[in-house]
């Protein structure tokens, strides 16, 4: 293992089969040393960064019934929601309030709303509000397309020509089709997901990549997946960060249907062994985020260390991961502490990786 760690350092790219080594090694050490240096190569400045943001869910009416999920609701139940305009805007004029730029939209594929109701949704912030708006993942253009009888193309088009701004790289999951079968039958596939980021960054809206992981993929599939997005982002440059965060079991049916693993969740070992490795094998993405919503803020801090150079968004709110049981919570002062306790300074970003003027603490 020493001599592929060996050749990420020396910034030559790795295999997909020094990638499955890798994976499967239990060096944490070896790995997040590994990891930190090739992270310090791509970030040499001495401070790392975060983001004052808010997840807004403007509907949890979705068709997909996806078995990890246990935010969904079935069109017709009761506990299923849209946000009115009003509700939005006073979530955007809060989070401009705290200090944030930027407005993480993303909702369940409602089988009612039109491709006009997101356009006027979007047109209707911008109108209001100097914020950036990062919103709409790749599940949610295939179905905006699907039912709107329009291309991806086309769909993007007049998202973007609305205010839509970058676009968040959630639905990926395992970028595998077995995966995908098991976990989200109902949603985009491997190739459709690629076909909107794809799309998306040669229109000119930048997007991040996401991979969800411990549950039914293999660590050959977590590979897989990390292939895929490197071989998308040499063809199009358009991914500005990979965020990879683990499966939450608790209230969905992927852990009612697989009894024997109820209860089972990802631990620090493995989540800071799949980052170190993302950030070794992904050699041509610039920024890695580690995932404190999941794992708390002990192991994020960890994960500054182990090839993540951001700590991600404040979340002033969040709905998915918490209706799985898990409710971390994180202080924008808490934060910039989590960064300055390793000896960096805490930096605001943009959703570009941006410093913010006056944000140096």
């Amino acid at each position: 293992m020493n001599s592929v760690i060996d050749k990420a350092c020396f910034q030559k790219r790795l295999s997909f089969e020094d990638g499955v080594n890798l994976i499967g090694s239990h060096d944490l050490i070896g790995l997040g040393t590994a990891a930190d240096r090739l992270c310090r190569q791509f970030h040499p400045e001495q401070y790392r960064t975060y983001v004052v943001d808010r997840n807004i869910n403007y509907t949890n009416v979705c068709t997909s019934g996806c078995t990890f999920c246990a935010f969904y609701r079935d069109k017709g139940n009761k506990d299923g929601y849209l946000l009115s305009k009003e509700e939005l805007f006073k979530k955007i004029e809060e989070t401009i309030s705290l200090g944030g730029t930027q407005i993480l939209m993303q909702g369940g594929l409602h089988p009612d709303l039109k491709i006009d109701f997101y356009v006027d949704l979007l047109r209707s912030v911008k109108e209001r509000f100097d914020i950036h708006i990062h919103s709409f993942s790749p599940p949610e253009i295939i179905h905006f397309s699907t039912l709107n009888d329009l291309s991806v193309k086309e769909v993007l088009a007049l998202l973007k020509d609305a205010g839509l701004d970058t676009i968040p790289g959630g639905g990926a999951e395992i970028l595998t089709d077995r995966c995908r079968g098991i976990l989200s039958p109902h949603k985009c596939s491997v190739s459709e997901w690629l076909q909107v980021m794809r799309e998306a960054h040669l229109s000119g809206i930048n997007s991040t990549a996401t991979m969800m992981f411990g549950h039914i993929e293999t660590l050959e599939e977590r590979i897989v997946h990390l292939d895929k997005i490197r071989q998308l982002q040499d063809e199009t440059g358009g991914f500005t960060a990979f965020i990879p965060w683990t499966f939450q079991p608790k209230n969905t049916a992927l852990s009612v249907s697989t009894e024997k693993r109820t209860g089972f969740k990802i631990g620090g070992f493995d989540y800071l062994r799949t980052l170190a490795v993302s950030r070794l094998f992904l050699d041509n993405i610039h920024n890695v985020q580690a995932s404190w919503v999941t794992q708390g803020s002990k192991i994020a801090q960890l994960a500054l260390k182990f090839g993540a150079n951001d700590l991600g968004s404040t979340m002033i709110e969040e709905n998915v991961v918490r209706a799985a049981g898990v409710d971390y919570r994180l202080k924008k002062e808490e934060m910039i502490s989590l960064i300055e306790d390793l000896g960096f300074e805490a930096m605001q970003r943009d959703c570009y990786y941006n410093i913010l003027e006056g944000s140096q603490i």
